[in-house]
């Protein structure tokens, strides 16, 4: 193989270990696995996530016990992946539409956030983490009282995603294990 398509195989395998961890973000989030979070982020990262941290990111990960106690529903879809790379650190600006459905005083409401994550990601010991990862929201569109209608006849003897242990991805898969990357 000559060193060019060597090199080319190099980033294309590189691109998609990020974006595997891109996707692991969201699935631990949605699913509030903290311990699999935790294993996204290099132990020196940053993570700013707005009025909820900015700072450490294990900081931030030991508050999302507490932050989603009031999220009954959390699903985060990424669209559009930029990724550029130089050797062992990468920088990726990350489309994300994410949806909330929150405990509020008055009872549920919803948030769906279009935005984009502006990440640093760093390869060491062979693997691409988090360096630093910021949250930009370009739009919102709130909904209050909720929108969901989890009991409308569509969903009839669906599988109804849950956050936590309760998900039946826990039930239905065998390879994908919580807290693990």
């Amino acid at each position: 193989m000559d060193s060019q398509l060597e090199q080319q195989l190099r980033e294309l395998l590189d691109k998609q270990a990020i974006t595997e961890l891109i996707n692991a973000y969201c699935n631990a989030a949605d699913r509030h696995d903290h311990a699999k979070m935790q294993a996204l982020y290099h132990p020196d990262a940053i993570d700013d996530h707005g009025h909820f941290a900015k700072g450490l990111a294990s900081e931030f990960i030991a508050k999302l016990p507490e932050i989603q106690k009031a999220m009954a529903i959390l699903h985060h879809n990424v669209t559009t992946i930029n990724l550029k790379l130089d050797g062992d650190r990468a920088e990726g600006e990350v489309y994300i539409l994410a949806f909330h459905q929150v405990k509020g005083e008055n009872g549920l409401f919803d948030v769906l956030i279009g935005g984009r994550y502006f990440d640093k990601y760093e390869k060491r010991d062979g693997q691409w983490k988090f360096s630093h990862r910021a949250i930009v929201a370009d739009w919102a569109y709130p909904a209050e009282p909720s929108k969901v209608q989890m009991d409308h006849p569509f969903l009839s003897g669906a599988y109804i995603g849950q956050p936590g242990l309760a998900d039946p991805s826990y039930n239905f898969f065998s390879l994908f294990k919580r807290g693990e990357f």
